[in-house]
Formats: C-alpha cells, sequence, structure tokens
C-alpha cells in the first residue's frame, strides 16, 4: 500500500465545512468510492486504511465532504429559513446576498404550520406583516457564507418564495 496519497494536501488544515452524515455518505457511495479512484485508492486499500490507520480514512471521509459541500454549495442561488415569525429569503448574487425579510407581528402565528402559513398568504399586506429588504457583500468566501446560513437554519430552495415577494416588492 502506497502511503503518500492518503495524507492531506498540505493547503489542508481542517474542514472548511462539516462532514456528511452516514446517511448522506451512503447516498453518494459511487461518488465516494470515485473519489478514492482519483486517489488510486482500491477497495481493498481503503478496507486496510480504515482498520490499520482509520485517522487517515477518517481525513479522507472529511476531504470528500468538503469538496461535496463545495460543488452544492457553488450552484445554490437561493435559501430561506423560515421560524414562527420570521421569514428570511436569500437570492445569493454574484457579488451579493439580496435578502426580503418578512416578519408577523401577530403572535398567534406561527409561519411553520399549514394554519399559519394559510393566515400569512391571505393577510400578507395586512399591517401584521413588516418587510424589509436589504443587501450584503460576501466576505472572502462566498460559499461560507451560504454555508454558514444553513448551519443556521437555512434550507436551499429554487427561490419560488423569493421571486413571488420580489415580483410583489417591486411593483
Amino acid at each position: 500500500m502506497k502511503a503518500a496519497h492518503f495524507g492531506r494536501p498540505s493547503y489542508f488544515c481542517g474542514m472548511k465545512y462539516i462532514r456528511l452524515t452516514e446517511e448522506q455518505l451512503v447516498e453518494l457511495q459511487q461518488e465516494f468510492v470515485n473519489f478514492l479512484a482519483t486517489q488510486s485508492i482500491t477497495a481493498e486499500e481503503w478496507d486496510n486504511l480504515k482498520t490499520e490507520k482509520p485517522e487517515l480514512a477518517e481525513e479522507e471521509i472529511d476531504i470528500f465532504s468538503d469538496l461535496i459541500w463545495e460543488g452544492v454549495l457553488t450552484k445554490v442561488e437561493y435559501l430561506e429559513n423560515i421560524s414562527a415569525q420570521h421569514m428570511h429569503l436569500f437570492r445569493c448574487d454574484k457579488k451579493e446576498m439580496q435578502l426580503i425579510s418578512v416578519k408577523v407581528l401577530n403572535p398567534d402565528i406561527d409561519l411553520n404550520t399549514k394554519e399559519g402559513f394559510g393566515w400569512f398568504k391571505k393577510n400578507w399586506q395586512s399591517d401584521f406583516i413588516e418587510y424589509l429588504t436589504a443587501a450584503k457583500a460576501y466576505s472572502e468566501d462566498k460559499n461560507v457564507d451560504k454555508f454558514e446560513l444553513i448551519r443556521k437554519g437555512a434550507v436551499i430552495t429554487k427561490g419560488e418564495l423569493y421571486q413571488w415577494f420580489d415580483q410583489i416588492i417591486g411593483e
């Protein structure tokens, strides 16, 4: 077994994002096999690595996880973070992130429920709703900025809500 290709590249100083879950790794099994193949690691070598040098196997999983996250985050155009009384809708442009923030002032409404969201759809123009728009330039690494929003509860979407609000607000 050639140990040279199992170490982290010198530029790699810890994970940039987070390790994929066991479920995600199972789902991406073929991609992981391809990843190992690009490093000339055979199935037999991988099995040996897991038992003889588990810390190096863990590093390979970390590197793979970061590569997957990087690929996913590069394609992200819209993120949503919806809580009981707030919607934060993001559009990820090339140079900055656009935000449409919606605040429900009625404490009896929970946007995470079917009833609460139904109330919102009927009352989106009422005095019980506040809107705010903003734009923010990315930091050095826009994918890290997107990832931080995901860590805080945002989910990747196709942007239907953002686009609807953008059309309404823009009129």
